[in-house]
Formats: structure tokens, C-alpha cells, sequence
């Protein structure tokens, strides 16, 4: 999402206007290139047809019917930045229909908790979540992050974060999503979207697509958003970015956020193809579709394209009342140029996915304001200081014992890179010398800076709209002092005087590394690590080198939002431990003495790889867009299917540590695997299942009077309204156009059975078929007397010879066992799915599998480089102790 504060948008504003002053700015469009396009895909298709919501859109359908065609179109948009009503004061508002029971619908970030609330839980960062592989804490936090939603007011919570999938490892908000693995962030979804939409909230996967980087990413009056070139090799497409939406979609999400930026020149909030084609008919998806906030360019295009709901409602320079809908969708109504049909169908998926949560049955009014921390302010703080003042927070604790489920994820998602000598764990005797201000919470207070847009002591988060405010955070030094008998604290990143050494003392050295939303720019990074890249900050690699050099044994603990160069302390001899902590939220302190300390053993593990050098990634996507003067950047995705460890093992390149590394305190042993086929695949799955009926959203345009305000109603200034005056609405139905002669090329009004590869939820159903399951036994087979818990993953290694590019090894599921304690066992199963053992073919449009039971491996193991079972499809037969395929 895009800023929501008020002095954030008031110095946007500022400078929107500075620029106005000076005179048009004119835009020039650069090409996307050769063989990129955007296909006509019309019209927008109808949900409903779904058995599991069809209930839903019956119930939505009634109550739409009972709308006038003011109050359809005041549903499907905001009412304003900061437009809030007395039941409605989030980071953005709907508009609502009351006559008929139809109430404003409250829609609040961020993808680790509730924004700009209080008391609720900072939760672990996405990365952090992946980073465990543990698709029961996944789920434990949805119903968390559900349960505090719902009790704050929340109907449609803004996340999870799967777009960016971290293609590029610079990218400013990865941080938000699981992993740059698109089966990793596809499960890390569909596990945080059944817990919250379990407690009867919406959730909203984001941002529909290509959204890879922050630099450049939106649309204005003087700048066209890059256009992201992906959709010419639909394999990529679909194999790669599209998949984790395929996840959400059929785990029954109810909300899609489209993205900022372009794909293949087309603007995701008005691109028929992603929306109309892919999202609703390929991959069926029942519920609504949304604008990111400010994202919204157009009025017909974008209803015409498929957007059920516009916010915040503003154009792209807010605080004006100026709306591509509301006003103007009730004009457009009237005079034709968007046709009722498509005004009930979009009205109706708003209304159905309300029923579909049970939001119409007891749902808590919004008790929070996202503006002030004050029980008492302006109703409408845009309006002011004309707005009403009245109660705006209440102050309901819906925390409950979720602070465990924080530290639980956080202190699971440590991830131990390197333990020479073993170091690690310490005891509490030994004294500890502890340096960089990352291991303190920032003296100003640990939300001092608005969104978190400053990198000052502890990181527990990245920046921007994707954020949650502190009720307290747990730092890791007072977790230190707490526990160790003896503990100095140097609070400074410049390597301070100190006393000689012994050998007992252990150092312990706190770096970060942080990226944000382009809202902020953040110690001259621009959201993306531009500035930073992939070193950490205030001079964290020097300060790391001082220690080592100081003392003989350092323990590195790095707060990062991604990947880190360590190639100038990491073989240093004194440097004997390595952490990576990720975004730990408010846990930040406990989780990590736990682990150092050994009351449990690391089992995090890399949700991406960390290379040598920058370099050995290709250009495509190390390189930043950051040259662009007033045309539309291109950012065109030449790798395919080569991203993170699929390129590296494509290459023959050897990561520094490998996507899945981690380590234990003891060891694990694999084996006993076995395989066995569920279902018989053909090379195609069977043909799709036909939609189910649909409803029938003809209608006249309504008369004028419908799209009217009341007369003497009093109108809140730069409030946005869904009413024209009799005047227009009058001149509107007076150019109303009988024929459909003027809409897109390639607009019609029949709407389509569907591609082939639909018929679902997700796609065509045959696809979630489950074609093979696995089991393997993971032991404790370690001498150090340490209990654990292990990761178990599951790569596929195609067919050679098949007529299909694919890469070395791929993700295809993964589990994590309980705590063992050393030599103790447990089974562990997996599953392949037919989807993911089939490849998409780009002619046929459909999913192939290339070979039947046919020279398929699987390898088992734990990591990407670290897999020494293989189980071969062709005779159900696995082997253990082999040499892995990388």
C-alpha cells in the first residue's frame, strides 16, 4: 500500500504541487518490447459459479437488487484518504449503502499485524515466517493476525505479501513475502489466509503482479510506473509469479490487490488480461478485486477490465475529492460507457464477500483510528478543521496470548549459518561483550519513526505501509542482561576503546541491513537497497572486522530484510557463529538468548541464498531501474524461470550458503524414504469442469434520480461522494450510448466458458490432485545431547530429454518435524501435486505433464544443496546416502 499518514501524503502533496507550478510535464512513453502485449479479455467475468460460494452470491445478488445505482457505486469505491466515518477509521473506508443494511467496510494493513492500531501484536515479518518452513506456525499466525483484525473492527485485512516474490534480492519490501521461492510463499499464503479468514476477516493476497521493485513503481501525473515485460513467456508467468496467487486463490481468498506498476505497458489496476483473464476466469477467484491505495488511473478502463473496488477512492493527488469513480461510475452508469451489468457484478462481489466471511452476523465496530492515538479527534481529519471531533479509539486489547506465537515464529526462524568449534550455544557464565546499537531499542522510542522509516537500534521491521506499531519490544540486550551473569554493552556501530580481551569473552556483534516502501527514503536508500545494497548498514562489516580482530571468538547476529555480502568478515577465524535473525517483530530479545543460550536449538532456514558477490546473479535482477525522466521504465524479466538457486544451479555457481541452509545444534539423519503414487496422470489433466450458473446482472440504465443527492444534504468537504447534482445526472442520461460500438477493441458482452486450464478455485481442480506421496524418517542422531526440530524438503528434478527448458531442482513442498530429542524419530510425509509435477505449455494454454511416471526424481534432504535421498517416480523406489543433484 501506499502512505497513509498525514504528513506523509502532505509533503507528496507539496511537492506534486511544486511541480504543477512549473508548467505541463509532458509524458513520453518508452516501448515495451518486441513481443510483449496485452490481450483483450472481455468482459469481466461473473463469479458465484463456485458451489462453496454460491450461497454467498445469492444472498449479495438480493441485497444489491434493493441499491439504487448511487449506492452501488458508493460500495465499490473509498470515500477519501483520511476520509473516515464515525464506524470506519482505517487505513482506508469504503462507501457504504445503510438503507439497506449495507455497512462501510473498514480495510487495514499491514502483512504483519494491524496498522497504526493499538494494543495488538508486531508479529514477525513475512521473510521471518518462511524462514521457519513450518506450515503449522504459518497457520498459527493467520489465526492471530484473524483474531486481532476482527476484534479491532477490521473486515478486510491487507495481506499476505506474495508479489514481490524477492526476484530482485535488492527489492524494498521482500521483507513482506515468505521467500524468493514461489512454492514457499505460495504455502507461507494459503496458511496465513485459512487462519484469518477463519475468524471471519477478508484477506487480501498482494500485489497482482510484477511488482519487483520499489523505484519507479507508480503512476502520477509526471511519471509512468515501470512497466514490468513478463507476460511474453506466460511459462514464467505462471510457473513462477502467478503461482502463489494460484495457492491463495484456491485456498478461497477473498481479495486481490493489484499492483502499482505496469506488465507488458498495461497498468495492473486496468489490464484486462491479468485481471479478467488469468485472475477471474483461469483461476476463478470468487471475491473482489481492489486498486492499491493511489494506484487507480481510470474510470472505464479499469470497471471495463475487471476492478471491483477503488481505493481509497482519490485520484492520484489526494485530498482534493477528486475520484475516477464514485461520481464519475454513477455518470459513466448513466450515459452508458460502463454498462449495469458490470456495475452489479462489481457491487455484488464486494457484497458476496461479506456474506462469505459471515461479516453480516455480529461483527465488531471499528473501535481504532489509524490518524490518532487519541480517544478523542476529528471524525474526518481530512476535513479539517471543518470535521466533527468525537470518540476515534477506545483502546480494546485484543493481544491475548499472541505474544507467544510472535516469539515462537521468531526464535524458530533464527537461522544458523556457521558454528566453528562449536561455539554456540554459550552458557551464562561466560562474559559477553556486546556491540552495535541494533541489539537496543531506538532511544527515541521504538515507533519514534513514522512507518518505522528509520533504520535506529533495534530492527524488528522494515519501513513503510506494511508495519505495525510497538506496544513494547522485547530488545535483544535487555534479553541479555536478564539472563547472562556478566554483559558490557557498547551502544555504537564505530568499534569503541575496550579492555583486553580474555580468552572466556565472547563478542557479540549486532548488524543490520533494511529496505522499505518507496514512500520513504531511508539513509539514501529509495525504499530498495540502492544506496546499501547487499552490505550492512552504519558499517556493520567493519565493525564486525574490529571485533574479529579484538577478540577470539565474535558471534555475528545480523537483523536483515534479505540477502548480505559477508565476504569480508565471514572467514575471518575469530568470526565462529553466524545468525540470521531476520524481522523478529517485538520478540526480537527472548527468541534469540533461547537460542544462543541453548534452552532450544536453531532450526530456521534460508528463504533465499546468499551469494559470493552481487554479481553472480544475473543483471536482471541485481540491477535497479533508476534512471527514468518522465517515461515509463522497462523492466523486462529476460531470466525466465532463473531466479535465486534456480539460476545458481542452472549456472554451476556456488552459493555462499544455499536457499533452505541451516543449521542445528545436533545433526539429523534421513532415511527410509518411500514413495507412492495417489492418482494416474495423463500428459494433460482432464478437461476442465464446466461453470456452474451464473446470475443475471442485466438491467436499464436507471433513471437519473437514482444517481441524485438528497436535497439539502450537507457535503463534508473533499469527502468523496457517489451523488451528481440533477444537472448531471440529467446531461449524463441524455448521452447515454445505445451500442457498444465505442467500448475497447475486442469488448463483448457474452460472457466466456472459461480456458481450459480453469474450473476452480485455483484452476481446473485436477490440478490440486494429489499424484505422489512421500514419507521419510528424520532421526537426532547428534553426540551433542541437544533436542531440535528439522526441516524436510522436497525438490523435483525433471525428466531429462522432454521438450521443455526447466531448472536443475524446484521446490515442491516441505515439513517440519516436532521436537526430537537425540535419538528420537518421526515420519514425516509429503506430497506432490499433479500441477506440480506438470510444466505450462505455452501453445496448448494448458498444464502438461512431459512424462508419465516417467524419469522423474525427487530429492529429499535438507536444504537445496544438502538433499541425499532421491526417490525415482518411474519405479516407486527411493535411495538413501546419495550424491545430491547440485
Amino acid at each position: 500500500m501506499a502512505p497513509t499518514s498525514v504528513k506523509s501524503v502532505a509533503f507528496a502533496l507539496q511537492g506534486l504541487l511544486t511541480l504543477c507550478s512549473a508548467g505541463p510535464v509532458h509524458q513520453q512513453r518508452s516501448d515495451v518490447p518486441d513481443g510483449f502485449y496485452v490481450p483483450a479479455y472481455y468482459p469481466a467475468p461473473y463469479g458465484g459459479w463456485v458451489d462453496s460460494w454460491a450461497e454467498s452470491y445469492d444472498k449479495a445478488k438480493a441485497l444489491v437488487d434493493q441499491m439504487t445505482l448511487a449506492e452501488k457505486t458508493n460500495i465499490t469505491a473509498g470515500s477519501g484518504i483520511f476520509m473516515d466515518e464515525v464506524l470506519g477509521r482505517c487505513n482506508g473506508n469504503t462507501g457504504s449503502a445503510l438503507r439497506v443494511g449495507f455497512p462501510q467496510l473498514c480495510l487495514n494493513d499491514a502483512a504483519n499485524g494491524v496498522r497504526q492500531a493499538d494494543n495488538v501484536t508486531v508479529f514477525p515479518d513475512g521473510i521471518t515466517v518462511g524462514a521457519t518452513f513450518d506450515k503449522k506456525l504459518m497457520y498459527e499466525r493467520g489465526v492471530a493476525i484473524g483474531e486481532e483484525s476482527r476484534g479491532k473492527g477490521v473486515h478486510i485485512w491487507l495481506g499476505p505479501t506474495v508479489g514481490p516474490l524477492g526476484r530482485k534480492p535488492k527489492g524494498g519490501r521482500n521483507w513482506e513475502g515468505f521467500g524468493a521461492d514461489p512454492v514457499l510463499q505460495g504455502v507461507g499464503a494459503r496458511e496465513t489466509i485459512r487462519g484469518v479468514q477463519e475468524q471471519g476477516v477478508t484477506a487480501t493476497v498482494k500485489h497482482l503482479i510484477g511488482n519487483e521493485q520499489e523505484m519507479y513503481r507508480m503512476f502520477n501525473p509526471f511519471q509512468q510506473g515501470y512497466s514490468a515485460n513478463i507476460v511474453q513467456d506466460d511459462r514464467t508467468l505462471h510457473e513462477i509469479y502467478l503461482l502463489p496467487f494460484a495457492f491463495a486463490v484456491h485456498a478461497g481468498v477473498g481479495a486481490v490487490m493489484t499492483a502499482y506498476n505496469a506488465v507488458n505497458g498495461s497498468a495492473c489496476s486496468q489490464h484486462p488480461y491479468l485481471i479478467n483473464g488469468i485472475l477471474k476466469d483461469e483461476l476463478g477467484f470468487q471475491g473482489l478485486v481492489m486498486s492499491d491505495w493511489l494506484a487507480h488511473m481510470s474510470g472505464v478502463d479499469s470497471a471495463l477490465a475487471g476492478l471491483d473496488l477503488d481505493m481509497p477512492g482519490d485520484v492520484q493527488i489526494p485530498l482534493f475529492g477528486g475520484s475516477f469513480w464514485m461520481y464519475e461510475l454513477t455518470r459513466a452508469a448513466l450515459n452508458g460507457t460502463v454498462p449495469m451489468e458490470r456495475i452489479n457484478d462489481m457491487a455484488t462481489r464486494v457484497v458476496a464477500t461479506w456474506y462469505q466471511m459471515g461479516q453480516d452476523k455480529d461483527f465488531p465496530e471499528t473501535n481504532f483510528d489509524t490518524n490518532s492515538n487519541k480517544a478523542v479527534g476529528p471524525l474526518y481529519p481530512a476535513a479539517w478543521p471543518l470535521s466533527p471531533t468525537g470518540v476515534v479509539n477506545e483502546f480494546v486489547q485484543v493481544q491475548d496470548h499472541h505474544h507467544l506465537i510472535a516469539r515462537q515464529i521468531a526464535q524458530e526462524a533464527i537461522t544458523l549459518l556457521k558454528n566453528k568449534d562449536d561455539l554456540l550455544p554459550l552458557s551464562t557464565s561466560q562474559p559477553l561483550k556486546v556491540f552495535g546499537t541494533a541489539a537496543k531499542t531506538n532511544p527515541d522510542g521504538p515507533n519514534a519513526c513514522p512507518d518505522r522509516n528509520c533504520n535506529k537500534g533495534t530492527l524488528g521491521q522494515g519501513w513503510g505501509s506494511g508495519t505495525v506499531d510497538y506496544m513494547y519490544l522485547d530488545d535483544p540486550i535487555s534479553a541479555l542482561e536478564d539472563r547472562a551473569d556478566d554483559v558490557k554493552f557498547y551502544n555504537t556501530d564505530k568499534f569503541p576503546e575496550v579492555d583486553k580481551p580474555t580468552e572466556d569473552d565472547v563478542a557479540i556483534v549486532f548488524i543490520t541491513s533494511d529496505a522499505g516502501e518507496n514512500t520513504y527514503t531511508v539513509e539514501g536508500n529509495h525504499g530498495d537497497r540502492d544506496a546499501s545494497r547487499l552490505f550492512a548498514w552504519h558499517n556493520g562489516d567493519n565493525l564486525v572486522k574490529a571485533a574479529a580482530e579484538k577478540y577470539s571468538n565474535v558471534v555475528v547476529v545480523a537483523q536483515t530484510v534479505g540477502q548480505l555480502v559477508m565476504e569480508e568478515w565471514i572467514n575471518l577465524p575469530s568470526v565462529k557463529s553466524v545468525l540470521i535473525a531476520h524481522m523478529p517483530g517485538q520478540e526480537a530479545g527472548q527468541s534469540l538468548t533461547n537460542i544462543l543460550f541453548g534452552d532450544a536449538s536453531p532450526c530456521g532456514h534460508l528463504p533465499y541464498s546468499i551469494t559470493y558477490r552481487e554479481e553472480d546473479m544475473p543483471p536482471s535482477v541485481t540491477e535497479l531501474i533508476d534512471k527514468a525522466l518522465l517515461n515509463q521504465p522497462q523492466d523486462t524479466f529476460s531470466e525466465g524461470l532463473y531466479i535465486d538457486y534456480r539460476y545458481l544451479n542452472h549456472q554451476g555457481i556456488k552459493p555462499r550458503y544455499a536457499f533452505g541452509h541451516g543449521l542445528s545444534y545436533t545433526t539429523f539423519s534421513y532415511t527410509n524414504a518411500t514413495i507412492t503414487k495417489v492418482t494416474e496422470l495423463d500428459t494433460l489433466p482432464p478437461p476442465r469442469p464446466e461453470k456452474g450458473p451464473t446470475l443475471d446482472y442485466s438491467q436499464p440504465i436507471p433513471k437519473p434520480s437514482e444517481g441524485v443527492a438528497p436535497k439539502g444534504f450537507f457535503r463534508i468537504p473533499r469527502y468523496i461522494y457517489s451523488w451528481l447534482s440533477e444537472k448531471e445526472a440529467n446531461a449524463a442520461a441524455k448521452d447515454a450510448a445505445n451500442e457498444y460500438g465505442a467500448y475497447p477493441d475486442g469488448y463483448t458482452t457474452e460472457q466466456k466458458p472459461g480456458p481450459r486450464a480453469g474450473g476452480g478455485q485455483g484452476g481446473n481442480p485436477a490440478l490440486w490432485d494429489v499424484a505422489y506421496k512421500l514419507s521419510v524418517t528424520v532421526t537426532n542422531e547428534g553426540s551433542r545431547n541437544y533436542s531440535g526440530k528439522a526441516s524436510v524438503q522436497a525438490y523435483l528434478q525433471y525428466p531429462e530429454g522432454i521438450p521443455y527448458d526447466t531448472p536443475p531442482i524446484q521446490l515442491r513442498d516441505f515439513e517440519k518435524t516436532g521436537e526430537l530429542a537425540p535419538g528420537e524419530s518421526e515420519t514425516v510425509e509429503l506430497r506432490l501435486t499433479r500441477r506440480d509435477v506438470s510444466v505450462w505449455d505455452v501453445e496448448l494454454q494448458d498444464w502438461v505433464v512431459p512424462e508419465v511416471d516417467g524419469g522423474y526424481k525427487v530429492w529429499l534432504g535438507a536444504a537445496s544443496d544438502d538433499l541425499n535421498l532421491v526417490c525415482h517416480v518411474d519405479g516407486l523406489e527411493c535411495e538413501n546416502n546419495v550424491e545430491g543433484p547440485v
